[in-house]
């Protein structure tokens, strides 16, 4: 089963839809629960509606849909339905705190990283710290910043890397599993941003750790992600880390 078939299936509960917010960096979806929960993506698009259909062919009625029905848009070849579909799934995500610790991705891979050949999928802003203290780091990108690798050098790369970490936006893309075979099966693979689903479904899919985050603050986030905000930019919100073995 594919990862997407797996959380898909895994979602237990459903509410109406509140809001879909669709920005220029983060996508946000609120569901009408009781306090009212609130998903984040990336915003992903490829795609010119000079050139064929739009990217939403339903835009402007999204909100009729339920958030388990908003979810399944997960499986969309747009991107951009796509990134809708995943703030969908992390607005029904229960996340049990319990078993999470307040923590980032980036100082998860600096710790796991510290002397080991590190492989990152995504320029996240931490990679300066990473290269300075792993044995070796290499950056894939699909759009490389200057010292970065094109994603297309994955398959000479992650069978390579002691520590991996993988940005959430390859679950929107549909990269994910075929870059999660790529890795070593001792290799401590990260999925973090604010992509990244919080739920042990994961586990089961070759990932050790993920780094997502939770909103706290639902129309504070709102309105940081309607004018554009970066992820540093969006107040509001928790980042976690849940991991294979219980948190100390």
């Amino acid at each position: 089963m594919s990862t997407i078939e797996s959380l898909l299936q895994g979602i237990r509960i459903d509410a109406p839809v509140r809001q879909v917010l669709v920005g220029a960096v983060y996508t946000a979806v609120v569901l009408d629960s009781t306090p009212p929960s609130c998903g984040l993506a990336a915003t992903l698009f490829q795609h010119s509606v000079e050139r064929g259909a739009p990217p939403v062919p339903d835009a402007g009625r999204l909100c009729a849909r339920s958030g388990r029905e908003l979810a399944q848009m997960l499986r969309s070849p747009s991107w951009l339905e796509a990134s809708i579909g995943m703030a969908a799934l992390n607005a029904l995500l229960e996340v049990d705190d319990s078993v999470c610790v307040d923590r980032n991705g980036g100082g998860l891979i600096q710790e796991m990283g510290a002397g080991r050949r590190v492989a990152i999928i995504g320029h996240f802003p931490f990679v300066p710290q990473v290269r300075a203290m792993a044995a070796e780091c290499w950056v894939l990108e699909q759009r490389p910043a200057p010292g970065d690798l094109p994603a297309e050098r994955a398959p000479d790369v992650l069978p390579q890397a002691d520590v991996v970490g993988v940005t959430g936006t390859t679950l929107i893309n549909g990269t994910f599993d075929e870059l999660i075979k790529l890795c070593r099966s001792d290799a401590y693979v990260v999925l973090l941003g604010a992509s990244a689903p919080l739920t042990p479904l994961l586990f089961e899919h070759g990932v050790s750790a993920i780094c997502g985050t939770r909103v706290v603050d639902v129309p504070a986030a709102l309105a940081a992600v309607g004018e554009g905000a970066t992820f540093r930019q969006i107040p509001g919100k928790r980042l976690l880390t849940m991991t294979r073995e219980r948190p100390r």
